[in-house]
């Protein structure tokens, strides 16, 4: 019905523009050198004249009506996604830009009002009206780093996950989408940029969900959940990429290929993806990386204070871990399970795999 309706109205403008440019022709018949045709003709032609006028661009308009319509619907979309983007910030500015435009082309509209052909006069009012619209909303917005605001615009106490336009996009593999610590970083605000989820990942995380395997099945679809549930969150940056290279079998090449083409961040806790994008000048966010760079800092020597859980591989041995989740292996306290114990730490290995800390009991 919406369409019915848009089709009739833009066939009734047509039906008027028809009117209206044959009223022009007349109006400038001077300047047009059709004076003395139109003097010759009777009277009742200028009649037949604008009709003949509105039923020509009345019909063109109506065959031309879809695709009219197809245009601006696509055009509002685009339009409507683009100021998802945008912060509060860049909007104001831009507001404030689009006015400015908008004057600057009213002035130039009356040098240009002096042409004496009124179809030229209307055609370049309405290209500088464009141009200068489009040009003071996106040159104040697009340089809003360089523009100071006050805090109008921050909403205190509220930490909201804004994503700058300039920033790289987050390519997540799948791996990152089942452990599920990104996740937990991006509702922080800290990291900015859009999170593509390509599509053939979410086919692997279903196949992983599918497995007869409990374990994958649960991972796969933990995996699934934290990714709707992003969504939900987060829907204008938050992502599914629809691309695929069918010349590629394995997922992790392609999103290798992928972020390589999107100019975006591969993210993975994949070890030896990180190694292979490193080949291959992608760049990667590693979630083992960011986990040990912000674990608990302790070096040889240091005295901590842990409660030992359970016994270790090797005789002897207890286990005991930080807040964090660090595993802490301590010589001679194999059975002290349940107890808080005082060691002195010996040795710190820590890889992109993860982080151990190594440690003997204190002598009392």
């Amino acid at each position: 019905m919406n369409k019915k309706i848009g089709r009739a109205l833009i066939t009734v403008f047509g039906v008027f523009f028809g009117m209206s440019l044959t009223w022009m022709l007349y109006k400038n018949k001077d300047a047009l050198g059709i004076k003395d045709l139109i003097s010759r003709l009777p009277s009742w032609t200028n009649t037949v004249a604008y009709i003949i006028g509105a039923i020509i661009f009345g019909i063109i308009f109506f065959i031309l009506a879809p695709k009219i319509i197809g245009f601006v619907s696509r055009l509002v979309s685009k339009l409507e996604k683009s100021s998802r983007e945008l912060s509060m910030q860049q909007i104001f500015v831009g507001a404030i830009g689009l006015l400015f435009g908008l004057i600057i082309a009213a002035l130039i509209s009356l040098l240009i009002q002096k042409i004496q052909i009124n179809a030229i006069v209307i055609g370049l009012d309405i290209l500088v009206f464009i141009t200068f619209a489009y040009l003071g909303f996106k040159i104040p917005s697009s340089r809003i780093k360089e523009i100071n605001l006050p805090n109008w615009f921050k909403r205190g106490g509220e930490v909201s996950p804004v994503r700058s336009a300039s920033a790289k996009p987050k390519v997540l593999d799948t791996s990152a989408i089942i452990d599920g610590r990104f996740f937990d970083v991006y509702k922080t605000g800290l990291v900015e940029g859009k999170v593509i989820v390509p599509r053939f990942v979410l086919d692997e995380l279903r196949h992983i969900a599918d497995s007869p395997d409990p374990l994958k099945r649960a991972r796969g679809r933990r995996g699934l959940d934290a990714i709707n549930a992003l969504q939900e969150a987060h829907p204008d940056t938050v992502e599914v990429s629809d691309a695929d290279y069918k010349e590629l079998d394995e997922v992790d090449t392609k999103l290798l290929r992928l972020a390589l083409d999107l100019g975006g961040i591969a993210v993975t806790n994949d070890y030896n993806l990180g190694k292979v994008a490193a080949v291959q000048s992608v760049p990667v966010f590693n979630i083992n990386d960011l986990a040990n760079a912000l674990r608990i800092n302790v070096v040889a020597g240091e005295l901590i204070d842990v409660t030992i859980v359970k016994e270790g591989k090797e005789p002897g041995q207890g286990v005991a871990y930080f807040d964090d989740g660090t595993m802490i292996v301590i010589d001679g306290a194999a059975k002290l399970i349940g107890e808080t114990v005082t060691a002195a730490v010996t040795s710190v290995l820590q890889t992109s795999a993860g982080r151990m800390v190594f440690a003997k009991l204190e002598e009392q």
